[in-house]
């Protein structure tokens, strides 16, 4: 399909260093494919370590001059940014659809999801507090915050523009260089982001963007260089571990949002519509290609079957179909290799004895479609009970109590994301402080916003992505004392 662009300098093929569009050092290129067609979108310039390590020098040499401009200052050229993406949502969202496969009424709503987080850093810049301590002797001692110095990000293909957002907005407002590598799948968000931050005046240097079809390279060398202080991270936990461990040997800063299990628990007691539709949206949204999506449906035995009629029959009504198909409600997978895994999770739980109840298999669209699915006698001494699906395959369990219901969902590595739906007040306390995950949704599933903390606890990270927490990381607390007054 033809990209209908109103400006097709969005479009953008080559690497983003020091506010120039730059081909790797080797010449190479990768292919981004379309998931829905199989189709060649662009060939995109691949940069190694030598260009990141140039990348590197670049930035910490911007970041002189930007950590002494003043908060108002940085958050004006971040306004302007913002504004930028406003201006050009449609476009940026035609670039996502074709590059991830979401629908483009989803891949809208994450152009201004995504710009939400520079108007916030942007305000939030400004309130980087210190303090004055009470001293017991004729001295002062004082508080202050500094950027943390260069920071290097790698993002997922799942969120293409808004994981982007969520780390260079706050690097930036805190007054940090940064370097990001998009997934190999979706470099082209990533790219026209880039184009947007430079027309901004984005000084050079400050937002650079590395696309590679080697992840060893880039990755390497943002671990290794210590001229980076800090790398933030969104994606899969074996990966994340192995970051942490590459950065152990400079001491860098790491931020982890990692991998998850969410359940939606509801008990008995739920308005059982609301539940219904509350899972509906956290597991089919993006095609279950989410970190926090439902990943494991809880649902109390007195309501077991009432939940999954409900569920089922709404999920048969989806429509899948091509990210600009107006009438499709679920687009496709992002790569064949992900469709593979996920129906093979499937037909492991079918061997194991689960019921498919709708879906089940691969779609006849093409090779990254797969069908909504429902499951059904799932239980959690099936292999499905622990694995991160990541795709649009809900399993439903039982249980009795509900000791058992924060038994079930505790009993995983995983704690970013969990859901609960009951009326009963002091159960949405128990329940709520009980579950260990980062974020608890009581009666609600779209839980994300820029003014919340995200993150996890256990293997899903450390840290916390936006709201007023979301500086923390890039910055650095230096304590001075003043003697002799």
């Amino acid at each position: 399909m033809k990209l209908q662009l109103k400006d097709s300098g969005l479009l953008r093929t080559q690497a983003f260093i020091n506010g120039e569009w730059v081909e790797g050092d080797a010449g190479e290129r990768f292919d981004v494919l379309n998931p829905a067609t199989g189709e060649v979108i662009a060939a995109v310039s691949s940069v190694g370590q030598a260009e990141t390590a140039r990348a590197v020098d670049l930035a910490e040499a911007a970041m002189t001059e930007w950590k002494k401009l003043t908060a108002a200052q940085r958050a004006e050229i971040l306004e302007r940014w913002h504004g930028l993406i406003l201006e050009n949502s449609d476009d940026l969202a035609q670039i996502m659809t074709l590059e991830q496969g979401k629908p483009l009424a989803e891949s809208r709503g994450e152009v201004m999801y995504g710009a939400s987080y520079l108007k916030w850093f942007a305000e939030e810049g400004k309130r980087i507090y210190g303090d004055v301590l009470p001293s017991p002797s004729d001295r002062r001692s004082i508080v202050i915050k500094q950027p943390v110095g260069v920071v290097a990000a790698i993002t997922p293909w799942n969120f293409p523009n808004a994981m982007i957002t969520r780390k260079a907005a706050p690097a930036l407002a805190a007054g940090c260089a940064i370097l990001l590598k998009p997934a190999g799948e979706t470099p082209l968000s990533a790219l026209a982001l880039a184009e947007l931050a430079n027309r901004a005046g984005v000084p050079a240097g400050l937002f650079n963007v590395l696309p590679s079809n080697s992840s060893s390279k880039v990755g390497g060398e943002m671990t290794s260089n210590p001229k980076v202080k800090k790398l933030t991270f969104t994606g899969s936990t074996p990966i994340g571990k192995l970051l942490m461990k590459q950065c152990a040997d400079t001491v860098k800063r790491t931020s982890m949002e990692l991998g998850g299990n969410a359940p939606v628990i509801v008990f008995d007691d739920a308005d059982l519509d609301q539940a219904v539709q509350g899972a509906l949206v956290s597991k089919y949204r993006n095609s279950g290609q989410t970190c926090i999506c439902a990943n494991r449906l809880l649902v109390q035995e007195g309501i077991y079957d009432q939940f999954v009629e409900k569920f089922s029959a709404a999920v048969k009504d989806f429509r899948l179909g091509h990210g600009f198909d107006a009438d499709a409600t679920h687009g496709p997978v992002v790569s064949q290799k992900a469709l593979a895994d996920i129906d093979a999770i499937v037909k492991n739980a079918v061997e194991q004895g689960a019921n498919v109840v709708t879906g089940g298999k691969p779609s006849e669209l093409g090779n990254c479609f797969y069908e909504p699915t429902v499951l059904t006698d799932v239980n959690d001494k099936m292999s499905i009970f622990g694995e991160e699906i990541f795709g649009p395959v809900a399993p439903v369990f039982r249980f009795s109590t509900e000791e058992e219901a924060i038994s079930m969902a505790n009993d995983t590595e995983f704690g970013l994301a969990a859901y609960v739906y009951t009326q009963n007040l002091g159960r949405i306390w128990r329940v709520s402080e009980g579950i260990e995950y980062g974020m608890v949704g009581v009666n609600e599933t779209a839980i994300s916003s820029e003014v919340i903390p995200f993150g996890g606890v256990k293997e899903s990270g450390q840290g916390r992505e936006g709201s007023k927490y979301g500086l923390d990381d890039y910055l650095e607390t230096k304590y001075i004392c003043l003697g002799g007054i």
